[in-house]
């Protein structure tokens, strides 16, 4: 019954929430996103608020998390595209006659090194691989976040040595 009205107290700040995103977005369309990605975080995450505290602020804080980790990942985004617009079509077409059979024969490669990965190890490292925060990864997994950076470290060490063949060609 608890966990039933933080819901509905949590969904009644919509409106606020939405005024809030607007600052941050400045267009309706994402402002919406940002408070429905808020909201579902806030209910998701329910039983980390401490009763008798904020909810306001704490959905405040929620949403700008959730703007700041969405930015930093369109920035990525938005740099490996432009690295990508700097390569000329000479460039392409050299590298793709290159590379065309052998990216058949990494990829098979790097799944086959995630295969013999023990989930306790890959999990993490896709959670990480995916975007997530070390401490996203840990309150997912209910694990501490010294156990999540590592068993991220962990698995990185294996892929390594998994795929030590390649370790030249991706050289920069």
């Amino acid at each position: 019954m608890e966990n039933t009205m933080l819901n509905d107290q949590i969904c009644s700040q919509r409106s606020c929430l939405e005024n809030f995103a607007m600052k941050f977005t400045n267009d309706m369309d994402d402002a919406n996103d940002l408070v429905q990605d808020t909201l579902i975080k806030a209910i998701r995450y329910h039983h980390l608020y401490k009763q008798g505290t904020n909810l306001r602020a704490w959905l405040y804080t929620i949403m700008r998390n959730t703007f700041i980790n969405d930015y930093r990942k369109d920035i990525k985004k938005r740099a490996v595209i432009q690295t990508s617009e700097d390569l000329s079509s000479y460039q392409l077409c050299n590298s793709a006659s290159i590379n065309a059979g052998d990216s058949k024969f990494v990829m098979e490669d790097i799944h086959k090194a995630m295969d013999q990965l023990q989930s306790e190890y890959a999990v993490p490292f896709l959670r990480y691989f995916e975007g997530f925060k070390y401490h996203e990864i840990a309150e997912e997994l209910d694990i501490p976040l010294g156990t999540v950076k590592t068993r991220i470290h962990m698995a990185r060490q294996f892929l390594k040595g998994q795929l030590k063949m390649y370790s030249d060609r991706f050289r920069s």
